[in-house]
């Protein structure tokens, strides 16, 4: 196959991955990034946070964190206050809105499953989850971030 032609494997992940993010898009009016997504995620999994701790969990610049989250609070999914032990550190935390947005764009992705639950039979579930961890692992360890993606996806859904 000539260089730069896709073969049906990448056309096929090209196309799943088109049609999730359109899905997506339908649930996030607020344009809600990829990146201010797994803020969010990960202040629903582990609560209340420092930027600092943020910036180290997702592996970003604090200055990357820090921008993240002023679009958050002007969309008033996050809030801030001043931490008890520092009082320069302010702790970030969800808002009512932002449990809400997290709520709303899981039920997109439960309905997504319900889909193709529904599509498949037990046996192709069950090949289909298997193939898409070891699809997972192998991408998320061309970059080196397979563990903390895997610690945030393990935690439990809301």
């Amino acid at each position: 196959m000539p260089l730069g032609e896709p073969d049906e494997l990448e056309n096929a992940l090209s196309h799943l991955q088109c049609v999730l993010v359109a899905r997506r898009a339908l649930t996030n009016p607020e344009g809600v990034t990829w990146q201010q997504y797994d803020v969010l995620e990960l202040l629903r999994i582990r609560g209340p946070m420092m930027p600092s701790a943020l910036s180290t969990a997702l592996g970003v610049s604090r200055q990357t964190i820090s921008k993240a989250l002023r679009v958050l609070k002007d969309l008033g999914l996050v809030g801030q206050e001043t931490a008890a032990a520092d009082r320069r550190e302010l702790t970030t935390f969800l808002t009512a809105e932002g449990r809400s947005f997290l709520a709303r764009v899981a039920h997109q992705r439960r309905e997504n499953a319900r889909t193709v639950t529904a599509a498949l039979t037990p046996a192709e579930r069950a090949l289909f989850t298997e193939l898409c961890a070891k699809a997972t692992a192998a991408i998320e360890a061309l970059s080196g971030d397979g563990a903390s993606l895997r610690a945030a996806s393990s935690a439990p859904s809301p």
